[in-house]
């Protein structure tokens, strides 16, 4: 068992390093001031890097790597912040990566080339305004209209709603009862009949527009099928590469607060020594460090042992041991940085405060982290548990 990265890893992982560190940090504080997605241009840019097809096939543009190596990508310019990662994300563990795992040769032609090069982005649509969690008790449908599918309804809480392109929508297929009847879209939002709600005014997340979209009597082409009815396991099981990449933004987070409370208790003195120099800092710095260290492996192993899965695809296990995991220490670390930083961490200026109502959101964003808990129960003793009974 070898903890090493490669050269190759190295070299990918200092490549966006440089990248974020040098284009990145006053972008991603404007975006925070004025609550703006990422630009078109800058989106451009990522793609031009090679940063949005790192485990993209290479048919369609990618770069062919695995999901380790996308995951070093993200963990960059998440230490920057979740908003300027977001692009990355989407692009390499989210909602792409269902179109790539299930959607037709004609779908993948089409759609993942202007994703790696950063033309347009890919958004998932899951939740409504009564089923979250519950999610097979969604509402949305699409009927079956000679070569296209009527699709109405709404869905809450999408992430990059009015900014994406395209949409992967969860939606009812069939009159099939429960998770039976249950399949996916893609829907582009030129599409007449999609209108999207207000901008939602959330804790954290600036740079990560959240709104409600609304489908009425939307026709999506029968080529833009995903999912058949019947398919919501296929699409769950995506999901594990998508709590890698949950957990994540949250490591990102927890990483660069650690890197900024590190370099700060070095520069800042009180009773005529750097404050490093306290027994107490030390050791807030050395746990803040461990629980980086830990989660960090929790996911480069559900990442590792994904090549091992038939699906190719990291488990529900061990993505939900990492998403779980990364999603509290991110709220202990920033916290803890915030704390190391006094007023400083505090100040708006600073940006450690951002970190820490960030980093609540990740441990409810794509599951919460008490659901990640019963997953991992789940797996222990060998069954699903029926939350309805």
């Amino acid at each position: 068992m070898d903890f090493r990265l490669t050269e190759q890893q190295r070299e990918l992982q200092d490549a966006a390093r440089a990248f974020a560190v040098k284009e990145l940090p006053d972008l991603a504080r404007e975006m925070e001031a004025k609550d703006f997605p990422v630009p078109d241009a800058m989106v451009r840019r990522y793609g031009e890097m090679g940063f949005l097809g790192v485990n993209l096939p290479e048919q369609y543009g990618g770069l062919g790597l695995g999901h380790l190596e996308a995951l070093l990508v993200l963990e960059q310019f998440a230490m920057i912040s979740n908003a300027v990662a977001f692009p990355v994300f989407e692009a390499l563990v989210g909602p792409v990566r269902t179109v790539d795992r299930f959607g037709s040769g004609a779908l993948k032609e089409r759609i993942i080339p202007q994703v790696v090069r950063g033309e347009a982005t890919v958004a998932v649509s899951m939740s409504e305004p009564d089923a979250g969690t519950a999610l097979t008790d969604l509402s949305t449908r699409a009927r079956e209209d000679g070569d296209h599918y009527i699709l109405d309804g709404s869905k809450r809480w999408t992430s990059g709603a009015g900014h994406a392109r395209y949409y992967v929508v969860y939606c009812r297929l069939s009159d099939a009862p429960g998770a039976k009847g249950v399949g996916a879209l893609l829907v582009d939002k030129d599409m007449p009949g999609v209108g999207f709600g207000k901008r939602e005014e959330l804790m954290g997340f600036r740079g990560i527009e959240t709104r409600d979209i609304a489908f009425d009597a939307v026709r999506v082409p029968q080529d833009n099928l995903i999912v058949g009815a019947g398919g919501f396991g296929k699409l769950m099981s995506a999901f594990g590469l998508e709590r890698c990449g949950n957990a994540t933004q949250s490591l990102g987070l927890a990483a660069g607060a650690l890197e900024q409370a590190t370099a700060y208790v070095q520069e800042r003195t009180a009773f005529g020594k750097p404050i490093v120099d306290f027994q107490a800092v030390q050791l807030r710095l050395a746990d803040m460090a461990m629980r980086v260290e830990a989660a960090r492996l929790l996911i480069y192993r559900a990442a590792a042992n994904a090549e091992y899965q038939e699906n190719g695809l990291p488990s529900v296990y061990e993505s939900s041991v990492a998403k779980c995991f990364a999603n509290e220490i991110a709220r202990s670390v920033t916290a803890d940085g915030m704390q190391v930083m006094g007023g400083y961490g505090y100040h708006k200026e600073y940006g450690m405060e951002q970190r820490v109502r960030d980093g609540f959101a990740w441990g409810i964003a794509g599951g919460t982290t008490d659901v990640q808990k019963t997953n991992i129960a789940a797996s222990l003793v060998g069954r699903r548990f029926d939350q309805r009974r």
